[in-house]
C-alpha cells in the first residue's frame, strides 16, 4: 500500500493578491517536488490560494513550502498536523534561512533545492530516521536530466492558463534587498535545450476555450542569463507557436538579435526590475548595471519589437525622498510602461539589506505576516514610515486609474487584449486591497 504524502502551499494572510482571480497562477515548486517523489508514495497538492486545506486529510508526511509572508500560517499548519502525530517537513525560501525558527513546528528542515535531498529524505522517513536538517554539503545540484512536471496535479483547480517552465537558477548580481543568490548561487545555472524543449514538446492545452492555450511564463529571475543559451532556446521553441512571457534584466534590450527572435518565438511581455530611477541607489545596492537614462530606451526597443513591459519599483530606498513616489509614477506614463509593479523595500531574512538594517536597529518590526512587500516593517531614512506606506497606496491608485492605463498603453504596439485585461484586473485587485489596508491601518 503506498504511503501517503501531503505536499501544502499556504496563502498569507495579508497578500496584496490573495486568492484574487487574475492571480491565480500555479505554483512551480510543489510540482517539481512532486516529480522528485519515489511512484511508492501518493502525493496530494494542495494550494491554499486556490482551495481549502482539509486538516483532517490522512498522510504519512506533510511537506509545506515557506515564502516569508506565508511562514506564520505555515506553522499554524504544520502545528495542527503534528498534534495529530503527523511528520511534517518544511522548505522554501524562509525555512532555509530560519531552520531553527522553522523547527520550533516541524519535523524536519530541507534547506535550500529540493534536487538529490528529497528522495533520500523520503527514504529515511520509510526507515524511521528522519533527521532534523538536509541540506546541500558542496555546491548546487544540477538541473538537467530530472524527471518531468506533471501538471495533471493542477488540473480543476481554478488556476489561469499558463504553465510554468524553469530555464535557469542563480544570479551573480546579489543585489542586497535578494536572497535568490544567497539561495541559488552566484553564477547562472542552466538547463539543457533539449530538456526544456521535451518539456514544451509535452504541454498539453488547458480545457476549455482560451485565447492563449500554450501560455508559458518562464520563471526565472532572467530567462537572459546567458546571450548564447537564451538564442539558442529562443530559436529552438519558434515552431511551437507559443505565447510566453518571462523576466529580463535592462540590457537584453540593446541586443538586436535577442529581441528579434523574441518576437519569433512569441514573446508578449516581459518584467524587467528597474527597481529605481535613481543611479545614486542603484549602485548602493549592487545593481549598477541598470542605467536609468536608458529606461525609456529600453522600453521603446521593445515595444519596436512588439513586447510589453512589465516595469518593477521598489519604494523605501536610503536615498528615496517624499517625491519619488511622483517621480515614479509620471515616468512610468512618459515611458509607456505596459503594467507597472511597485513595491515596497523588504528586508527578507537572509539578505544583506536584513543583515544591514539588524545592525542599525531600524526593524521595527517582525510578524512575518507583513514582510510582503505592502507593508512597511523597518524606519526609513528620508521619511516616515506612515508616508512610505500612503504614498506606496497613493502611487498603486495613481498608475492603475482609468486615465493612467489608457495613457501607459496607447499607441505602444504590445498586446492590448492581453494587457489591458492584465491591467483592469490589477485594478480591481489593488482597490479590494485598498479598502482593507485604510481598515487595518488607518482606522
Amino acid at each position: 500500500m503506498k504511503k501517503r504524502l501531503l505536499l501544502i502551499s499556504p496563502i498569507g494572510e495579508r497578500g496584496l493578491l490573495g486568492n484574487d482571480f487574475y492571480f491565480r497562477m500555479p505554483y512551480l515548486g510543489l510540482l517539481k517536488v512532486a516529480s522528485l517523489t519515489p511512484p511508492e508514495w501518493e502525493v496530494i497538492i494542495i494550494d491554499e490560494k486556490v482551495e481549502t486545506l482539509d486538516f483532517e486529510l490522512n498522510a504519512d508526511l506533510v511537506g509545506i513550502t515557506t515564502m516569508t509572508p506565508v511562514a506564520r500560517r505555515g506553522y499554524q499548519i504544520a502545528d495542527r498536523f503534528r498534534s495529530r502525530g503527523v511528520k511534517v517537513v518544511m522548505g522554501g525560501m524562509h525555512a532555509s534561512k530560519l531552520p531553527e525558527e522553522a523547527l520550533q513546528h516541524c519535523d524536519s528542515v530541507l534547506i535550500g533545492e529540493a534536487e538529490d535531498l528529497w528522495p533520500t529524505l523520503l527514504s529515511d522517513v520509510q526507515q524511521g530516521q528522519l533527521k532534523q536538517v538536509y541540506r546541500h554539503l558542496d555546491g548546487y545540484p544540477a538541473l538537467d536530466n530530472r524527471p518531468a512536471v506533471d501538471w495533471e496535479h493542477y488540473r480543476g483547480k481554478g488556476y489561469l492558463p499558463v504553465h510554468f517552465i524553469e530555464t535557469t537558477r542563480g544570479c551573480p548580481f546579489n543585489c542586497e534587498f535578494c536572497s535568490v543568490t544567497s539561495s541559488f548561487g552566484g553564477k547562472f545555472r542552466n538547463r539543457s535545450i533539449d530538456d526544456i524543449e521535451q518539456e514544451i514538446r509535452n504541454i498539453k492545452p488547458f480545457p476549455g476555450r482560451f485565447t492563449w492555450q500554450n501560455l508559458v511564463f518562464f520563471n526565472d529571475d532572467n530567462i537572459m542569463s546567458s546571450k548564447r543559451h537564451a538564442r539558442e532556446l529562443l530559436s529552438r521553441i519558434i515552431p511551437y507557436r507559443l505565447d510566453w512571457l518571462g523576466q529580463t534584466s535592462v540590457d537584453m534590450a540593446q541586443d538586436d538579435e535577442i529581441l528579434s527572435l523574441c518576437k519569433k518565438s512569441g514573446c508578449m511581455g516581459l518584467l524587467v526590475g528597474f527597481e529605481s530611477l535613481s543611479a545614486e541607489t542603484l549602485k548602493s545596492i549592487n545593481k549598477g548595471v541598470n542605467k536609468p537614462q536608458q529606461y525609456i530606451d529600453v522600453v521603446k526597443r521593445m515595444h519596436d519589437h512588439g513586447i510589453g513591459v512589465k516595469g518593477s519599483f521598489i519604494f523605501g530606498f536610503d536615498s528615496d525622498d517624499e517625491g519619488v513616489f511622483e517621480r515614479t509614477v509620471e515616468f512610468a506614463v512618459k515611458a509607456k510602461i505596459d503594467v507597472v509593479y511597485y513595491s515596497i523595500l523588504t528586508p527578507y531574512p537572509g539578505t544583506t539589506l536584513y543583515e544591514q538594517m539588524s545592525r542599525e536597529g531600524r526593524i521595527i518590526d517582525q510578524d512575518w505576516n507583513n514582510y510582503n512587500t505592502h507593508c512597511v516593517v523597518f524606519k526609513p531614512k528620508q521619511m516616515s514610515p506612515e508616508r512610505l506606506l500612503d504614498g506606496y497606496w497613493w502611487a498603486l491608485n495613481q498608475s492603475f486609474s482609468y486615465k493612467s492605463i489608457l495613457r501607459r498603453m496607447w499607441g505602444n504596439g504590445t498586446r492590448y487584449n492581453f494587457f489591458f485585461p492584465m491591467n483592469f484586473g490589477y485594478r480591481q485587485s489593488i482597490k479590494k486591497a485598498y479598502e482593507c489596508y485604510r481598515e487595518d491601518f488607518l482606522s
